[in-house]
């Protein structure tokens, strides 16, 4: 009778209940490719975000190329001064030099006509303070006219010359 109600059969008692389980079954590892739409679109907003700084590098460094001519041409022409070149055609080469460059930085009809006493005026409003019209950027206008022997401070107009193509650094064309 006693084997009519335990119809299960006994297990020894020093055998293991658990050994006929199977070990812990890992998942397999998460593939790499392709990634979850989140990571698509993080890229792409990267990628958007690098081409947008670069337009706008390569915009900022072809704006600042007529500064850096314009610098480079003015140290030229300083070295020059050292040479030989009279005052007066350093002042005339520095007024031309600063009328090419107020011509790609501001409108033609604003710049093209001026001369004498309205070009230093549009230089001081431009950027020169009132050292074109009361300082030593008067030589602008006044050394290309005077007696051969007759000399000005032309490091002070190309310090100045020099200041005013700086202050139009970010001037938009």
């Amino acid at each position: 009778m006693a084997d009519t109600i335990n119809p299960l059969p006994t297990a020894p008692a020093a055998a293991d209940p658990l050994a006929g389980l199977r070990d812990w079954h890992l998942p397999d590892p998460v593939s790499w490719w392709p990634p979850a739409p989140g990571w698509w679109l993080v890229a792409g907003l990267t990628l958007g975000a690098g081409a947008l700084a670069l337009v706008l590098w390569r915009r900022r460094w072809r704006q600042g190329a007529a500064v850096r001519t314009a610098l480079g041409e003015l140290e030229a022409l300083r070295g020059q001064l050292g040479t030989g070149l009279d005052p007066g055609g350093f002042a005339a080469a520095v007024s031309i030099l600063l009328r090419r460059l107020a011509l790609t930085r501001f409108p033609r009809e604003r710049v093209a006509g001026l001369s004498g006493a309205s070009w230093l005026a549009f230089l001081d409003a431009t950027g020169g303070g009132d050292a074109f019209s009361r300082g030593p950027g008067r030589m602008l206008a006044e050394l290309p006219y005077r007696a051969p022997g007759e000399t000005g401070d032309c490091v002070a107009l190309a310090d100045l010359a020099g200041r005013w193509i700086r202050a139009n650094r970010g001037t938009a064309p």
